[in-house]
């Protein structure tokens, strides 16, 4: 049972639009986790080279034969998924820019998921110092007419960063996914995606949980009858943002999935703007290379 509405990428692919996310998941630990997820309503699920753990999302997806579809583990029966049922995102590291080394590199990370397509590719950072990032999208985009990827995008890249992409670029980018939150909301960043028709994603949409204790949040959590990550989530969602909040135990899990029942107001959301901060919880792009 798909729960997650859908948004169309610009090539028409869809993505849902919540998911999960596997940042500093252990390798261990991710299988268990993604079932979870997956028992919970999750089909879109985030990962990376550089997180160690494709393999366990892979192991999770193999399992997918036995698995019963209907979200939450109840009574009712549904079909088994299938690998089509769901979106894998994973992204070429750092240390692989450069068109052959990025070609390797995928080569790697498809054998660790054991996937035959990969649904959206992205570049992890932009790494502008060292000036490669076109060269590496252009083996994304060789990887995307093989039909290895159904969509390619990129990550963390600041405007200056797409605006170079953009000058030698076949394919504009489906997505770009970036630190978002209510303390860094990336106005502007956003305002360029949508002129371009770039879907925004959030990663740390909860500002790695410090911003689950603002007042505001927890005035509007205490309104609305929910958590303070779900009040965040629902705020994504409103937005226009793709979301792929991280959880660690199952009873996060679904809470974090329980956003679709309730809406947040106009003022509510205008509260919630009134947050910005330019607070960062990871490296700004243009330090990382």
């Amino acid at each position: 049972m798909r729960i997650s509405p859908r948004l169309a990428l610009n090539n028409g692919v869809m993505i849902d639009r919540l998911g999960f996310g596997l940042y500093k998941v252990p390798s261990a630990d991710t299988s268990g986790l993604v079932t979870m997820a997956l028992e919970a309503g999750y089909r879109h699920f985030d990962t990376a080279a550089m997180y160690g753990n494709e393999t366990g999302v892979g192991k999770a997806v193999g399992a997918l034969s036995a698995f019963d579809g209907s979200a939450g583990g109840g009574a009712e029966t549904a079909p088994s998924l299938r690998r089509e049922d769901l979106f894998i995102t994973t992204k070429v590291w750092n240390e692989d820019h450069g068109y052959d080394a990025t070609m390797r590199a995928f080569d790697t990370s498809i054998s660790n998921l054991g996937l035959e397509y990969i649904d959206l590719y992205l570049i992890h950072w932009p790494c502008a110092k060292r000036g490669l990032y076109p060269e590496t999208y252009r083996a994304l985009e060789t990887l995307y007419r093989e039909g290895k990827v159904r969509a390619i995008g990129v990550s963390n890249f600041q405007p200056a960063h797409l605006d170079r992409l953009l000058d030698t670029a076949e394919v504009v980018p489906a997505v770009n996914q970036i630190e978002l939150h209510p303390w860094l909301q990336q106005a502007e960043l956003r305002g360029k995606h949508e002129a371009l028709g770039i879907r925004t994603e959030a990663w740390s949409p909860l500002g790695r949980g410090q911003v689950l204790q603002d007042p505001v949040i927890l005035a509007l959590a205490a309104e609305h009858e929910r958590t303070p990550a779900q009040i965040i989530l629902r705020w994504h969602l409103q937005l226009g943002n793709i979301v792929i909040p991280k959880a660690s135990s199952y009873a996060r899990i679904r809470e974090n999935h329980n956003v679709f029942g309730f809406e947040l107001s106009g003022t509510d959301m205008a509260d919630v703007a009134a947050l910005e901060r330019g607070f960062r919880t990871g490296s700004h792009p243009d330090n990382v290379n």
